[in-house]
Order: structure tokens, then sequence, then C-alpha cells
């Protein structure tokens, strides 16, 4: 508020320099500028309250998503059981890739389509049963 005073004093032993219109525009800078420094006291007050209320709200949802998130949760019975039929899954896969790999090059059969689709089920399922095995397991 002092400095505003002084440059206000300057602006008066300039005034006969300067035309009264450019005056009074420097003061209503001024007067604005001031105000505008004072607002962030009053702003920072709602937004504190504003704030408290959000983190409110947002405990009763972060509650309600921990609450869901453990219903939601896989015993680790369950985690063996998905892990043994993923197991079952590819060793039947395995077992189609190699019979029809067997016919393709034994048999002369024309089955390289199916071997190949079979083939690519077989990785992508050992990939996920070994990724799913060391993501629930692997810690012990």
């Amino acid at each position: 508020m002092l400095k505003i005073m002084k440059v206000l004093l300057s602006m008066l032993r300039v005034k006969a320099r300067i035309s009264v219109m450019k005056f009074v525009q420097r003061i209503c800078v001024l007067l604005l500028l001031s105000l505008l420094n004072a607002m962030p006291a009053s702003a920072q007050e709602a937004t504190q309250k504003h704030v408290d209320d959000t983190l409110e709200v947002m405990e009763v949802f972060n509650q309600k998503a921990i609450e869901e998130a453990k219903s939601f949760e896989l015993t680790d019975d369950e985690k063996h059981q998905i892990l043994f039929v993923m197991g079952v899954l590819l060793l039947v896969l395995l077992c189609a890739t190699a019979y029809l790999g067997i016919n393709m090059v034994v048999f002369n059969k024309d089955v390289f389509v199916s071997h190949m689709i079979s083939a690519g089920l077989t990785v992508t399922l050992g990939l996920a049963h070994a990724v799913a095995a060391i993501v629930w397991f692997f810690p012990y």
C-alpha cells in the first residue's frame, strides 16, 4: 500500500506534464491492481473450503472403491484353479498342435493353416499362463 501511495504522489508531481485524462486512467489502473492484489486472500479461503469439500467427496468414493475392490479379490485357491484350467487347456492345445504337425509331415495332409492357428493359440496361452503365475505367486 505504501508503494501505491508513493506512485500516486509521484504522479501528482508529474501532473503538469500529463493530461488530466491520462492521470485518471493511471489512478484507475493502480486501484484495480491494488484490488487484484487483495483478492487472492479471499479467493484462497474459498479455494481452501472447496478443497476440503472435494477431499471429503473423494474420500467417500475411495472408501467405496476399496470395498468394491475387496469384493472382487481372488483367493489363492481360485488363482490356483484358474492356473490349473489354463494349464489343462495349454496341454490340449499342445497335443492338438503336435497331432496336426505330425499329420502334415508324416501323412502329407493339408492342415498347415490349422496347425499354425493351433500353434499361435498354444504360444499365446502359454505366455498368459506364465504371466499370471508370475504376477500372482512370484514373491511367494
